[in-house]
């Protein structure tokens, strides 16, 4: 186990390394300049846009920019954002929970509609209940994020004001709310983004799911549990649902990017306070150090959500081996 976690960790770490390179390299690569200054401000003159890349270092040549910048990282140091004039390790706290609350509820919101979704087809195989879930999920699985996002939005937002369409709080209430009702509030901002992220992912699992159930529910131990006298409904949710978990469990630790990649489109349309919306506006800002930082962050967390999955595999199917 101690081995095996050691090699996936060094293999998370080198991902991570190259993941900052390859950013730090192709943001300062790509043609324009950085904005040093706020949207809403007038142009600055010539004098103060060279003093400003003086004063970030950004007139030095790019390796000795890239060696400053990762002596500053080894010390733990994301150094300032050009456009906010703030600590970007700051920047990263304020959203970064935001963006955990959403992708994680999504991920788990997903994974349980996509699970018994698919479940539910392997049981009713070549029925009509198979064959109308197989549909649905195929329609929402060919649709785009942000236009499922978009159309939440005018439904369930603007046409029928079940929910609120923007922000992560209703704004002038927060004094007023006790702790539950604020918690309460954002789980009300939560359900269109969430739902946006986690139905489009649902049914890529319940596709997963359902034909790896369909391959177990033919494997000897499975004959074998039904022999012993057991029903079919045990027979699925004990026997055969651990033994095809093994594919929807990788699948749910390489989904993690499109998460990442997916919020930034939601948070955006849905005006969710995440690390999404951040990286939207530094890319358009071309702040560089958030630029690099988000890459790094979301290199993180992709490496540990594979790492997780692999040790989450092993534990759901006994025929995996740690050691190989």
């Amino acid at each position: 186990m101690l081995r095996f976690a050691v090699r996936r960790l060094a293999f998370a770490v080198a991902s991570v390394v190259a993941v900052v390179v390859i950013t730090f390299l192709l943001v300062h690569a790509a043609p324009g300049e950085p904005m040093l200054g706020t949207p809403e401000r007038t142009v600055a003159s010539p004098e103060t846009i060279a003093r400003q890349r003086a004063l970030f270092g950004l007139d030095r040549p790019l390796p000795e920019q890239f060696l400053r910048y990762a002596g500053n990282l080894a010390r733990g140091e994301l150094g300032m954002s050009f456009v906010l004039h703030r600590p970007v390790a700051a920047v990263l706290r304020d959203a970064l929970p935001n963006t955990l609350l959403l992708g994680g509820t999504a991920l788990v919101a997903s994974l349980l509609l996509g699970l018994a979704a698919g479940a539910l087809q392997a049981a009713r195989h070549r029925t009509r209940t198979d064959a109308l879930l197989g549909a649905a999920t195929l329609v929402l699985y060919s649709i785009p994020v942000f236009w499922l996002g978009l159309l939440l939005l005018l439904v369930f937002g603007e046409g029928l004001h079940w929910l609120p369409v923007s922000g992560m709080t209703t704004p002038g209430l927060g004094d007023d709310l006790s702790r539950l009702g604020r918690a309460l509030d954002v789980a009300r901002h939560l359900v269109l983004p969430a739902a946006s992220l986690a139905l489009v992912q649902a049914a890529a699992f319940a596709r997963f799911q359902r034909s790896a159930l369909l391959e177990t529910l033919g494997a000897e131990y499975v004959r074998a549990a039904r022999a012993r006298g057991l029903g079919e409904r045990a027979v699925l949710l004990r026997h055969a649902l651990r033994g095809a978990l093994g594919s929807t469990i990788t699948l749910a630790g390489l989904s993690v990017p499109y998460f990442l990649a997916g919020s930034v489109l939601v948070e955006s349309i849905f005006g969710w306070p995440g690390l999404g919306r951040v990286a939207y506006d530094a890319i358009f800002a071309r702040d560089y150090n958030v630029i690099t930082a988000v890459a790094l962050v979301s290199g993180v967390l992709v490496a540990a959500g594979n790492l997780l999955a692999d040790v989450a595999l092993a534990v759901a199917d006994p025929r995996i081996r740690l050691g190989q």
